[in-house]
């Protein structure tokens, strides 16, 4: 009788959950993703081939952030800040101009109503190096900033000249007609964005601003774009970024006596080190459906297929089912951790001499919600009592503050960025940096997208081989500037 009854009520329980998950499945009201009532400024007419030319221009300029700044060719900087001037007149007119720093740009187009918070526009000037063994591989010379094939070629033509000419062109068409902001619009552009600096570029912007009492109602940066295939859906999705990881490097140090390889202690402190990083490695933080990863896949969730629909919306329950699911590719998991990544170590530097001193580096992508105290502490309950000493390698940066998806702002952005490329919008987590990360004291939100369409493919010509931006991306984005401006400006 007991088992009898025993059974029963498993099986209501089974029903009842059923029925729960059921219902909420069935009556699960899916969130705007077109965003079709926000009003927005009309078109901003952007002559698309003058736009292509002034990007090629741009392009040519050998802006490199080498790690080493000794190596940086600071004419090219002063050039490039010189032809924006020559360029852009009409905007020039309009707006102040200051370089702080060390080549950082701050431009004020001063609004009518000082009682309204600015809005921060941003774009960084430097481009990564091309490495000399790929020249033969890419389709033009990669700073000729070559017009073909619809498209602008070279280094910087995406990430982020593209961006910055972008924002001209919108300024300075906008100027052209004689606009004239109730809101303050600064566009700032920092020089040192592709290199982990934390002085000068952005970090003197902010700096500055601070210093100021700026608090701006957002900022809007580099990041992610409109994914022509994007996962589970394989159908376009324009991801708005509403926070960035932090970055960290953990120094695992492990020391010894030293001597000869042919008398070897019983554990050397190469074999320590590693000990170590095995440890620590394999004590990582646990995959979580939550934060601006779940949030992605709650605004989508009205176009997911039934049963993935099912899952996202009773997450409560397949939570754990979900995390498996988007933890089978590197890039899933890493929006749903804080990530370990050891990347570097160095013991003797020769092969029969035993190290004195061995030394790993462990890097982190720190997930909001998490710290780098965190880190820390998991990093010592892993190694225990090894005799390592753990440190910082440079000062961690902490992940951003979580932006909101119901600001006017975001609305704003989310509504061109439907309108640009009629697909829906979910806001989303970036995996890597931005110099908007220096925002957060100045602006109550920051966001992170370029109005663009890639494919997932397409992705890897980010500091890769063969950078182009189609000229339609460079026209769609400099209208979605310009209206943005008019918009929340205006």
């Amino acid at each position: 009788m007991a088992i009898r009854t025993t059974a029963l009520l498993g099986a209501w329980a089974i029903a009842v959950l059923a029925a729960v998950v059921g219902i909420r499945t069935a009556t699960f009201t899916a969130p705007d993703t077109t965003f079709s009532e926000v009003k927005l400024a009309p078109e901003v007419p952007i002559d698309a081939a003058q736009a292509a030319e002034r990007l090629s221009q741009a392009v040519r300029f050998k802006t490199v952030s080498h790690q080493d700044p000794a190596e940086d060719d600071r004419s090219q900087w002063d050039a490039q800040r010189a032809w924006l001037v020559q360029a852009y007149p009409k905007f020039h007119a309009e707006a102040t101009r200051e370089i702080v720093g060390d080549g950082a740009l701050i431009y004020t187009w001063k609004g009518s109503d000082p009682s309204l918070e600015p809005i921060i526009l941003m774009a960084h000037q430097d481009v990564v190096p091309v490495a000399d063994e790929t020249l033969s591989r890419w389709t033009a010379p990669p700073f000729s900033g070559a017009i073909r094939d619809g498209a602008v070629w070279g280094r910087g033509s995406i990430d982020d000249k593209g961006s910055l000419v972008a924002l001209m062109e919108a300024a300075e068409a906008l100027a052209g007609q004689g606009f004239k902001p109730r809101r303050t619009i600064l566009i700032v552009s920092g020089n040192n964005e592709e290199v982990v600096r934390k002085i000068g570029g952005a970090k003197a912007i902010a700096d500055a601003l601070q210093a100021r009492g700026v608090k701006a109602a957002f900022a809007l940066d580099e990041g992610l774009f409109v994914v022509n295939d994007f996962p589970v859906l394989n159908a376009p999705v324009a991801v708005v970024g509403i926070a960035e990881k932090g970055y960290a490097t953990l120094r695992v140090t492990a020391h010894a006596e030293g001597g000869h390889s042919a008398t070897p202690p019983e554990e050397t402190a190469a074999v320590t080190l590693a000990r170590a990083v095995v440890r620590i490695n394999d004590h990582g933080f646990p995959l979580r459906f939550q934060g601006p990863s779940a949030e992605t896949l709650h605004a989508l969730a009205g176009r997911l297929p039934f049963v993935a629909k099912m899952a996202v919306v009773n997450d409560w329950l397949f939570g754990p089912v979900l995390v498996r699911q988007i933890a089978a590719t590197p890039a899933g998991a890493a929006g749903l951790h804080t990530t370990t990544a050891p990347t570097m170590l160095q013991g003797s530097p020769k092969e029969n001499a035993l190290p004195s001193l061995a030394v790993g580096r462990i890097n982190y992508r720190i997930l909001p919600g998490d710290t780098s105290a965190d880190v820390m502490r998991r990093a010592k309950a892993a190694v225990g009592r090894l005799p390592v000493e753990l440190s910082w390698d440079g000062a961690p940066t902490e992940p951003s503050p979580v932006s909101s998806t119901r600001s006017d702002g975001y609305r704003a952005i989310a509504a061109l960025a439907h309108q640009m490329s009629g697909a829906p919008v979910a806001p989303a987590l970036m995996l890597g940096s931005t110099d908007s990360r220096f925002m957060a004291p100045v602006a109550r939100d920051v966001y992170r997208f370029q109005p663009i369409r890639l494919s997932l493919k397409e992705v890897e010509m980010f500091h890769g081989v063969n950078e182009h931006l189609k000229i339609d991306d460079l026209h769609a984005m400099a209208e979605v500037y310009a209206r943005l401006m008019a918009t929340t400006a205006g």
